[in-house]
């Protein structure tokens, strides 16, 4: 996996800070990625590991999950026995109805920071605007830049690197 630093440099300010992280993009441009790096940083700086939570809607494990009740049910159950500060991660939420209103509650209920994904088109429009209105920050994820696509590819000259954002 690429540490995309560009994103991480964005994000890392943000992280303690009372705004949910909403990462969009379009389909496949690493936003699930940018969750586990995320993940990553938080654990080496020495999160507990009980208490980040990440939740795929894309996920067979969650294919239940239809709607705010029910999303509202799993973290009470997941958050019930944890101690401080909590991190929850939503990977596709757009897929659960209602699901602004079960977020918008967490941010309030519990000591949480919450990071969001999923595209701008069904994400950022209507009710999320709405109810969290001054309470997100949205962070753009973008595919591959070239640079961040000869490393995956593991072409290292750093003269050719020279010069290249």
């Amino acid at each position: 996996m690429i540490k995309r630093e560009l994103y991480l440099k964005k994000i890392r300010p943000l992280i303690g800070k009372d705004l949910i992280k909403v990462l969009t993009g379009i389909r496949r441009c690493g936003k699930s990625s940018m969750l586990k790096i995320i993940i990553a940083e938080l654990l080496k700086e020495g999160i507990n590991r009980q208490n980040i939570i990440l939740i795929n809607f894309e996920s067979a494990k969650y294919m239940n999950i239809h709607d705010s009740t029910k999303l509202n049910i799993l973290i009470e159950n997941l958050t019930k026995e944890l101690e401080g500060r909590i991190y929850l991660f939503f990977d596709e939420v757009q897929n659960v109805k209602n699901w602004e209103k079960s977020i918008n509650s967490f941010r309030v209920d519990l000591n949480v920071e919450i990071f969001i994904t999923g595209s701008n088109a069904n994400l950022l429009s209507g009710e999320l605007a709405t109810l969290l209105a001054g309470r997100y920050i949205e962070i753009k994820i973008y595919p591959f830049s070239f640079k961040e696509g000869l490393k995956l590819k593991k072409y290292t000259n750093e003269k050719f690197f020279h010069g290249i954002s």
